[in-house]
């Protein structure tokens, strides 16, 4: 009696169907269909995935690497057969043996880099997390590749050194027009002196004969003698003229 009760309750928990080879298969419970379309959609989203062992790790030391990987990764705890699923609706290949054990897996949609760093620290002071390899780029990763990867330096810092570089390009390149700023206007600075004396050189003789010219003219001296040269030759023209009569 209690061995046919149990069955009975197995098949109203799980009732089954049969497939076109004539297998019976259990139909998948709700709850279940969730989880997998939930862990499909994360494959999909995520830049990388790291796939994990948390035996032993305690709950307080699992809310610490959530919290050292961020907010941008999603630390979740499966069930191998199930992420397996889920990991082939996604498309992406995941090899037999990274699902053994108790997994979790690290959904990384910020900067891979950064996560695999923060991995890689946390397991260096937390031995029971063992990495045990990752998607990255569509492509399956070793452990060994997750630590070079968490060796490169991240996106920020990319970032920072090329800000530097080109800050040093632009105060190089103002330096550069400084100089020559200075340069020319040395330059036009000899040039000017030179330029001003010869114009003076040239225009002090034309001044000069105009200031001569004005001052003849406006002389009263050199009017007069002006002025008496036709009266003496009248005065000479009378007297000839007396001598004849």
């Amino acid at each position: 009696m209690l061995i046919r009760g149990a069955y009975a309750l197995r098949i109203f928990l799980f009732p089954t169907v049969t497939n076109e080879t004539g297998k019976v298969n259990r139909m998948a419970r709700p709850d279940k269909t969730s989880a997998v379309a939930e862990l499909a959609e994360d494959f999909r989203t995520a830049n990388a995935t790291v796939l994990t062992e948390y035996r032993g790790l305690s709950v307080t030391s699992m809310k610490e690497l959530r919290r050292a990987l961020g907010s941008t990764t999603k630390y979740s705890v499966v069930k191998n057969t199930l992420t397996k699923i889920a990991a082939k609706d996604a498309g992406v290949e995941i090899a037999d043996d990274l699902l053994v054990g108790p997994s979790a897996v690290a959904f990384i949609k910020g900067d891979p880099i950064d996560a695999a760093k923060s991995l890689r620290d946390f397991a260096k002071e937390n031995p029971f997390l063992v990495i045990k390899g990752g998607i990255y780029e569509g492509k399956s990763v070793t452990p060994a590749e997750i630590m070079q990867l968490a060796n490169l330096e991240s996106r920020e810092v990319l970032l920072a050194k090329l800000a530097g570089a080109m800050k040093g390009s632009l105060a190089k390149a103002a330096r550069i027009f400084d100089a020559l700023r200075i340069k020319l206007e040395a330059e036009q600075g000899v040039s000017e002196p030179a330029a001003n004396n010869a114009v003076a050189e040239v225009s002090a003789p034309a001044a000069t004969a105009d200031s001569v010219v004005v001052t003849e003219e406006a002389t009263p001296e050199v009017v007069a003698e002006v002025a008496e040269v036709p009266a003496a030759e009248a005065t000479e023209a009378s007297t000839e003229t007396e001598e004849k009569e």
